[in-house]
């Protein structure tokens, strides 16, 4: 039986749909649950598109090991991954889970980390701050605001006249190209 993938996510999706169609074209592992903390986010309209399960949930659900802790344990994941996910990971699910929840960050940590910074929050900042480079962190989740430990980075140069917006393009395909390969390696470590 293939290893299982399980994706949080709160909004368009589009790194979870990149990670769901990379291992649907190999034999690595498996998508099997998208869970979005917003019942109208795209995410769960592209991975019903691609055909795996996904389910909107509430904060106080997330919050109750009687719902989604117990809805993680039927599952089983061997990796449970943060793609665009806003909530803070409870602590049970971090104490359950223990190294096996990745989440990926649009900036160099522990540069531009923390709480409230996330999309474009960070790559305004990044400008405003006139930053030569920006890039990707894929970390393991603890539970403290990007905190855990660092498992990939990646960099790309700014220029000047670099818009946030154009900053976030630079981001996305960081995150496209190397995300899911890094899950990869990490499923393949197991």
């Amino acid at each position: 039986m293939k290893p299982k993938i399980v994706i949080f996510a709160s909004g368009n999706g589009t790194n979870a749909e990149n990670i769901i169609k990379y291992f649907q074209a190999t034999e690595t592992a498996e998508v099997v649950q998208v869970l979005s903390n917003k019942k109208d986010a795209k995410v769960l309209a592209r991975a019903e598109a691609l055909n795996v399960a996904a389910q909107s949930f509430s904060k106080t659900d997330l919050n109750d090991p009687e719902i989604i802790g117990k809805k993680l344990s039927e599952i089983d994941p061997d990796l449970i991954v943060l793609a665009g996910f806003l909530l803070k990971i409870p602590e049970y699910m971090v104490a359950d889970f223990p190294d096996k929840i990745i989440n990926i960050h649009p900036a160099l940590l522990p540069a531009y980390g923390g709480k409230g910074m996330y999309g474009m929050h960070v790559h305004r900042a990044v400008v405003e701050n006139g930053e030569s480079q920006s890039g990707i962190t894929i970390h393991y989740v603890n539970e403290h605001y990007d905190e855990g430990g660092i498992i990939f980075q990646a960099k790309t140069r700014l220029t000047p006249e670099d818009s946030p917006e154009d900053v976030a393009a630079k981001i996305h395909k960081l995150e496209y190209e190397h995300f899911p390969q890094v899950l990869e390696n990490l499923i393949l470590s197991l």
